[in-house]
């Protein structure tokens, strides 16, 4: 088994949503789920097929965005993984409706931070065993901490 590290290109710092599922109907559930959920939201969906013809397949409701998806999904090649970029969306208002998606089996990461796949690679084929979401945290936070954060969820109107 060799390991690799996989970096997910995400030029504009966009939200998007990697994760595991099990069949190739993946692509066109996701896409309805997603449009039924936020009406006009923007997005794309790439999901790696693993048998078969062991294609990349893709939907969305936008070029620039289902283009990235597809060339980062063609970048992992790992097994029944899939990735959505979103654009006038955030994952919290997406990734409920996504788990009860029945082929879904596992959401690695839901960000806009730099991500990095660890992937193995075997006589079989690939697999993400991880990701690493972001940097490391750097301390434990204060008072002071806890007072901005509760401020800016009331402000970016998350919070009553």
């Amino acid at each position: 088994m060799e390991l690799e590290v996989v970096k997910i290109e995400n030029p504009g710092e966009l939200n998007f949503i990697l994760g595991h599922s099990h069949f190739i109907k993946t692509v066109e559930d996701v896409h309805e789920a997603l449009v039924n959920t936020v009406p006009g939201i923007k997005f794309g969906v790439a999901f790696c097929e693993a048998s078969g013809k062991r294609l990349v397949r893709w939907s969305g409701t936008d070029d620039e965005l289902t283009k990235l998806a597809t060339k980062n999904a063609h970048k992992l090649a790992a097994g029944h993984s899939f990735i959505i970029f979103l654009g006038n969306a955030f994952p919290i208002n997406v990734l409920r409706i996504l788990k009860q998606v029945p082929e879904i089996c596992n959401i690695y990461c839901a960000t806009a931070n730099p991500v990095e796949v660890i992937v193995a690679n075997t006589e079989l084929g690939r697999g993400v065993l991880g990701v690493i979401d972001g940097m490391t945290s750097l301390g434990i936070e204060t008072d002071e901490d806890i007072t901005w954060r509760k401020d800016f969820l009331r402000k970016i109107g998350y919070k009553l």
